[in-house]
């Protein structure tokens, strides 16, 4: 679908067109590694490697990663495809997927980003915990979390509105320094003798450990960083290069000192100790300080570099007109300077991590925060695996992910949200939902997820349909399947042709019902048949038929029956069938059913013939199937239409009853020959309801269906080749004067029903 295609995604209101700070690569990967070697590193890993093992623990890495690295994949490969400008990853989806799948992810994304905030505070306050105890020893008064994460609150709400996003960067720069030594000191660290294991134990843990998806919970926020870079986005001389270089980069650095850094856990101290401290890291360092700056400087500078992405991205937002209110749309779109600073922006995101600031249990705001990255990071996998199916045209990133990366991205992220809490995992989709239908409502017209699905759809079904004719002899042999196109010249004023047809097709067949539009093709013509094609639609959703319906013009009702003929099957193979209809009251309709009938077996279809009345079926309560010497060959296609159309729910209670008709000497064979074919197909028929009646002439069969079935709610009869191909064969149509609606059924396949 090409940009100016009406149906394609609206743009929304355009961004700023400052061009912000001009960073290059160094500023995405800094805000994205100081961002994962973050409060976890320092304060839980310990715990990890104390409740799960050192195999647990690498296993949190492992899976943790496998939701991340997919996610930072699809991110990178979105940032690809279109011009990249403020609002980070939100922009970024948004502009690919339009501003209701963009703005439902965008709406969780911030959420998640304002509350690392909170929890980066917090941890960053922990790090003050030698200071706490000698201030407590010292004077009487403990202190709490709160009397330094609210104060260091203030000082980045003072940073942001005072320096900006260039000072931000300049002091990334000093942590990553800090952050970078102190990782060193443990590293090269040996601690005490008295906590050292004997050897390294893959699977030593504490008695009675927490779970493996409490522990995941609390773990996981410390692999969600890789993304914080993309909130420059709009600070980016070349964001197209910058964000995969520096966001895969800082992933896969993350990802090795993390793993280096549960194996040192595990050689330098028991489970025991491991777990009953959250600073074991200070014991096993080379200086014990140099844990408790790095926590602090990680801490820091990953609150700062969630300060710097959370505005941004509500900005983002409210330049969408993501927010249902007009003038909070405008609020939060107001920038400050040259660079668009998010002024109002920064004041609600530090409102909100406040709340949390003020909670200050660091384990609660981690599982909290762990669900909201992961429903976002899901949500944003699933996205990218259904966009690669869909075929977008418009969708042309230069760096490419692997559909089934982001697949198991998304798998694993839902399977780990049930895994650390099911309640929150079914509020967290929930809450999702509910954006995104709200976005639906108010931003109709715009690419959705239905745009999606249908993409995939399209895709799937071109796929299928390739396979399944490259493999058509192995379909055929599997069984006989019907496969009917219906034509008709009176779709708009009948209908008892089309419920034949959505019966056969409810579930073992497949159907492609033609309205005959009679006369030349023109531009008035055409839109005349696309408006006929709109209610044969609606027609078909209302009573939920699974036929594919479609408008033929043509000259001649002749000329439209050859063409329906050449029609691909809807299924992926050839249609075998074709159903024709004339009212019983309209004789002078038989001559051109009868030349398309001529037709269609001359091309090898097998054909279906519908006597329609106003009776219209009746009461839906019996089929009655009448067979002669001359329509044996038949036999098998009428009894597998009678099952078919006594399995949709509209016949759930009719019966089948089969009328033979045979001459004198030969009813028990002819019995015994009908029953053993019913037998082996296995058809739902008593063998009560299967009758021999010893007559062969046409005056005594339609003396015999006027007495049994007159009252017949559908009438199976069939059609020989040689009443097809005589002189007379209006005449065979009027048969079975008696009955109601008459189905007449010629085989031209060999049709086996065992």
């Amino acid at each position: 679908m090409s940009s100016r295609d009406p149906r394609s995604v609206k743009s929304p209101a355009p961004a700023s067109s400052h061009a912000g700070h001009g960073f290059g690569t160094a500023p995405v990967f800094l805000a994205s590694i100081s961002t994962i070697l973050g409060a976890i590193l320092f304060l839980r890993f310990g715990y990890a490697v104390g409740h799960t093992g050192l195999w647990g623990t690498m296993m949190i890495i492992v899976i943790g990663h496998t939701v991340t690295i997919p996610t930072v994949l699809a991110v990178s490969e979105i940032a690809t495809n279109r011009r990249v400008a403020g609002g980070g990853a939100y922009f970024i989806i948004s502009r690919s997927f339009g501003t209701t799948i963009g703005g439902s992810i965008g709406i969780a994304l911030y959420l998640s980003q304002a509350i690392s905030v909170a929890f980066y505070l917090v941890a960053f306050a922990a790090a003050f915990e030698p200071v706490f105890t000698w201030a407590a020893e010292a004077t009487g008064v403990a202190p709490t979390l709160q009397w330094v994460s609210v104060p260091a609150l203030a000082v980045l709400v003072v940073m942001m509105l005072t320096r900006g996003a260039d000072q931000g960067v300049r002091v990334l720069w000093i942590v990553c320094g800090i952050l970078a030594a102190s990782i060193a000191a443990f590293l090269f660290g040996s601690g005490p003798a008295d906590i050292r294991p004997d050897g390294l134990n893959l699977t030593s843990t504490i008695a009675a450990p927490d779970g493996f998806g409490v522990v995941f919970a609390t773990c996981f926020p410390a692999f969600t960083g890789m993304i914080a870079g993309l909130g420059l986005s709009g600070d980016l001389k070349d964001p197209k290069r910058s964000i995969p270089l520096g966001t895969i980069g800082a992933t896969f650095a993350g990802m090795a000192i993390y793993s280096l850094v549960a194996i040192k856990l595990a050689q330098s101290a028991t489970p025991e100790a491991l777990a009953g401290d959250q600073f074991i890291m200070a014991r096993i360092a080379a200086w014990g300080p140099a844990i408790y700056l790095g926590l602090a400087a990680a801490a820091f500078s990953s609150a700062l570099g969630s300060i710097m992405v959370a505005p941004r991205t509500l900005q983002a937002l409210a330049r969408d007109r993501v927010f249902p209110v007009a003038k909070v749309n405008r609020l939060l779109a107001m920038g400050r300077g040259e660079a668009g600073e998010p002024i109002n922006a920064v004041y609600v995101s530090v409102a909100l991590a406040a709340v949390f600031v003020l909670l200050g249990d660091i384990d609660f705001i981690a599982q909290i925060l762990s669900m909201f990255f992961m429903v976002t990071y899901g949500t944003l996998c699933s996205v990218a695996f259904l966009e690669y199916f869909a075929g977008n045209p418009s969708y042309r990133p230069t760096f490419r992910s692997r559909w089934y990366i982001s697949l198991l991205g998304a798998v694993v992220c839902f399977l780990m949200m049930f895994q650390m809490s099911p309640l929150y995992a079914i509020l967290a989709i929930a809450i999702m939902l509910a954006i995104y239908v709200g976005l639906k409502r108010s931003r109709r017209g715009e690419r959705d997820l239905a745009a999606i699905f249908q993409g995939a759809m399209f895709q799937l079904v071109r796929r299928l349909q390739i396979t399944l004719q490259k493999n058509r002899s192995a379909q055929q042999e599997g069984g006989w399947r019907p496969s009917f196109v219906a034509l008709t010249r009176h779709g708009d004023r009948r209908v008892a042709q089309f419920d034949v047809l959505r019966w056969i097709c409810h579930r073992h067949g497949f159907g492609h019902f033609v309205q005959h539009m009679k006369g030349e093709y023109s531009l008035e013509t055409e839109l005349e048949a696309r408006a006929q094609l709109t209610r044969l639609v609606r027609r078909s959703d209302l009573s939920r038929a699974g036929t594919f319906v479609d408008t033929l013009i043509s000259p001649s009702f002749e000329a439209a029956v050859t063409q329906a003929l050449q029609f691909p099957g809807i299924s992926g193979l050839p249609n075998n069938s074709i159903l024709l209809e004339f009212d019983h009251e309209h004789p002078d309709e038989i001559a051109d059913v009868g030349r398309a009938v001529t037709l269609a077996v001359s091309s090898k279809f097998n054909v279906v013939v519908l006597r329609s009345t106003t009776y219209r079926f009746g009461y839906r309560a019996a089929i009655h199937v009448w067979l002669t010497p001359e329509t044996l060959p038949s036999a098998a296609m009428m009894l597998m239409l009678a099952y078919i159309i006594v399995g949709h729910p509209e016949w759930r209670t009719a019966e089948i009853r089969v009328f033979a008709c045979v001459g004198g000497g030969g009813n028990e064979t002819e019995a015994d020959q009908l029953s053993a074919l019913i037998d082996q197909g296995r058809l739902p028929i008593a063998r009560k309801n299967i009758e021999t009646l010893p007559v062969q002439s046409e005056p005594g069969i339609e003396a015999e269906v006027r007495h049994r079935s007159s009252d017949a709610d559908l009438v199976i009869a069939g059609l020989s080749k040689e009443q097809i191909a005589g002189g007379d064969f209006a005449g065979f149509l009027r048969n079975y004067a008696a009955a109601n609606d008459i189905l007449f059924v010629h085989a031209v396949e060999r049709i086996a029903i065992d």
